[in-house]
């Protein structure tokens, strides 16, 4: 939501002091620069899943693990919660774009949509807006009927609970949530009226105000955060730290894997990976776990022989199994309705960031600083054309105490690729004024993508296609979700 470039100069040793005294505990995994011929595991990709895995492979200390991430290690700004939008487009993020869209996306340049991948330890929950959502119990309990046995929401929630360190009193002890868990789950310490106002609109609608993590999902509340003392808990913070003195677990960063080696029998024996321009190989015992995220993880198998094999000829790939691997790709289009308020209570960022306010988010973890990207609250709401029988929402809006025009054009513009004429038109005419947005979340498209290799180089960034909004139903349930909106 902001942008800190402006203050930085005079306050930087000052963070820098307090982080160290106060943060310390977070302290990032010691990582290394040698590694052996082989392990038992190998893990590809230290994101969201893939630390948690290493993690835990790691606990039995007869296993030797080896995880590769291509990216580097946080650092004190990638920790407050309010500038997580000004992580986009840096070095922390892969920076993929769409394919131009033929249905959507008429206000961005080249009608190309930014997707934001964490290309870090930690991976996007190092970028993400840190919502704490598991999804809908019903989502779980599909996998498990389409074969995913192991995977209903039953099954799972005790492993949810197991994680948590939930903070929050109201929440802790509720049956559904966890004490004493590696990843810290929390309450933002500091709310704007806009924030504390918006639970309430839902009860004017019909809507209970309620824990989404809980046994009911349809309804309002202010979100809980994966954040700690006031900073982001990131999976890299969360499970690998506790990790750090493992010797049986070798984490490696800026280690870009190209390629999965197989044998004559197809089974997955090793790894190639790039590091600071020097190509290396190393093998695995038992697995090789390919966790790179919803866009990596199909490229690597696609470089590597696994996927469409009409695709893969065309490229002159090797085939080694023909799977539909980056098909049925679907995301959650959003659009965003914007509100003017005569009271200056918003997150705008000529007001917010100034260095008493950013002396005492590092000095207690309390400031507007805290706030979950400027998120304060979530509806998951149903449609008329949803099924009303059951809890099964159909979307979620996020309110945000402000809009693309908090930050004067600074930094949303560019990392949503705001276009100037739309900048202009629409977003301009705002930037006097005190805002607040809603953005209802499509949680279930029917509109389908694909994501398909540009080349055989790994290194040149996949076709991403969602194909936004190309199912008619998309589009009139999206219209009734923004009236909704409205009504809030």
């Amino acid at each position: 939501m902001v942008n800190l470039t402006p203050v930085l100069p005079a306050i930087i040793p000052l963070m820098a002091l307090l982080y160290s005294r106060n943060l310390v505990e977070q302290s990032p995994p010691v990582t290394r620069n040698n590694f052996d011929s082989e392990y038992d595991f190998i893990v590809i990709g230290g994101g969201s899943a893939g630390a948690v895995v290493a993690s835990r492979l790691s606990e039995n200390s007869e296993w030797k693990v080896l995880l590769l991430e291509a990216g580097g290690s946080e650092n004190i700004f990638t920790d407050i919660p309010l500038a997580a939008a000004n992580l986009q487009m840096t070095p922390f993020d892969w920076a993929y774009q769409t394919e131009p869209q033929e249905a959507a996306c008429y206000g961005l340049k080249n009608r190309r949509m930014h997707w934001p991948r964490g290309r870090v330890l930690g991976g996007s929950s190092v970028l993400n807006y840190m919502l704490y959502i598991r999804g809908n119990r019903r989502d779980y309990d599909n996998w498990a009927r389409l074969g995913c046995y192991g995977w209903s929401y039953e099954e799972v929630l005790p492993y949810f609970i197991k994680s948590e360190d939930n903070t929050d009193s109201r929440y802790a002890l509720n049956g559904y949530h966890g004490v004493g868990g590696y990843l810290t789950v929390s309450t933002p310490s500091m709310r704007t009226p806009i924030g504390s106002a918006f639970a309430e609109a839902g009860k004017y609608l019909g809507y209970a105000e309620l824990d989404p993590n809980g046994p009911i999902q349809t309804g309002f509340s202010n979100p809980q955060g994966t954040i700690r003392n006031g900073a982001r808990c990131s999976t890299a913070k969360a499970f690998l730290s506790p990790a750090r003195n493992r010797t049986n677990l070798h984490v490696l960063t800026f280690a870009y894997v190209t390629k999965i080696l197989f044998n004559d029998n197809k089974k997955a024996i090793g790894v190639k990976f790039e590091r600071f321009s020097l190509t290396h190989v190393t093998y695995a015992k038992r697995e090789i776990i390919v966790s790179c995220g919803s866009v990596n993880s199909p490229q690597l198998l696609m470089l590597s022989g696994i996927g469409p094999e009409e695709h893969l000829n065309s490229l002159h790939i090797p085939v080694i199994a023909d799977l539909p691997v980056g098909n049925n790709l679907q995301d959650h289009i959003y659009p965003g309705v914007h509100f003017v308020i005569k009271m200056n209570v918003s997150i705008v960022q000529r007001r917010v960031v100034n260095a008493p306010n950013i002396m005492h988010y590092f000095r207690t973890g309390k400031s507007p600083l805290s706030i979950l990207g400027g998120v304060e609250g979530l509806g998951f709401i149903k449609t008329k054309y949803a099924n009303y029988s059951d809890d099964f929402p159909d979307f979620q809006i996020h309110l945000i105490s402000g809009d693309l025009s908090s930050d004067d054009g600074q930094t949303f513009r560019r990392v949503q690729g705001i276009t100037r004429d739309v900048w202009q038109k629409v977003y301009v005419p705002y930037l006097p004024n005190d805002t607040f947005s809603l953005y209802p979340v499509l949680l279930h498209p029917k509109s389908r993508g694909f994501i398909r290799l540009r080349s055989s180089d790994p290194y040149d960034p996949p076709k991403i296609d969602p194909r936004y909004l190309t199912h008619p139903d998309d589009i009139l349930s999206m219209v009734d979700a923004m009236k909704i909106a409205i009504a809030v």
